[in-house]
Parts: structure tokens; sequence; C-alpha cells
């Protein structure tokens, strides 16, 4: 195995920070996907690699992008929140690649939510 040069770690380094900042870091948008059981079965893993396409080829980096458990809607499955500071967050189900990209150009990079996908806006207020 070759040894690593200092310009090496440096790549390493500033794609770790990368990495950290979109999961971490301050940000206007925070996107959370969905990934309990129910979620991944029904495809969260595409919808967040999907969101992560999304935010790299945007080139914003005010995104943060997180996971979590169950949100007990499994019949909605697969879900994300979209959440932009001082704005209610805004929950999106029966998702795909597709819809995931028209939120995250409207929503996210816009401000306008797109209701055919949102299921509640706020402390879950149904639409």
């Amino acid at each position: 195995m070759p040894k690593l040069k200092i310009e090496d770690l440096d790549k390493i380094v500033e794609q770790s920070k990368k990495t950290m900042s979109v999961r971490y870091g301050a940000g206007r948008v925070k996107i959370t996907v969905h990934m309990g059981t129910c979620g991944i079965s029904a495809g969260a893993r595409d919808i967040l690699s999907a969101v992560m396409r999304c935010v790299e080829d945007s080139g914003v980096d005010d995104i943060i992008v997180t996971t979590s458990g169950c949100a007990g809607l499994c019949s909605r499955e697969p879900m994300m929140t979209v959440e932009v500071v001082q704005h209610p967050p805004v929950k999106y189900v029966d998702l795909n690649e597709k819809k995931v990209k028209e939120i995250f150009d409207e929503h996210v990079m816009k401000g306008n939510i797109v209701e055919d996908y949102a299921l509640a806006i706020g402390g879950e207020q149904m639409l």
C-alpha cells in the first residue's frame, strides 16, 4: 500500500468536513429522512441518496441532512420532513426520487411547499 502524502490527508479532512457539516452543521434547512424499519423496506435508503444528490448538485452548504427512526405512519413511507428556518416543518409522504427532486427544487430552494406530497405542516396539522 502506498504511503499517504500530506495532500492526501488534506483531501480526506475536507471531505469529512463536508459530510459532517451536511449532517450536523448550522443550516437554513434541515431535511430528515425517516429511516425506521418500515421506511427502509419502503425505499427510504433511495430517498436519502436522492436527497444527498440534490444537496451535492445544488452546491449549497446551508442544508443539514439527517435521519430519524419511525415516524409512526408506516403506510405512508417513505417519508421526510423539511424544516426551513422560521417556518413550520412539513412532512412529505409516499416519496420517490422524482418527488424528492421536486420538493428539493420547490420547497428547499424556493420556499414553496409542495402540497401534493405534503401530509402535515407544523405540529402534525393535517392538510
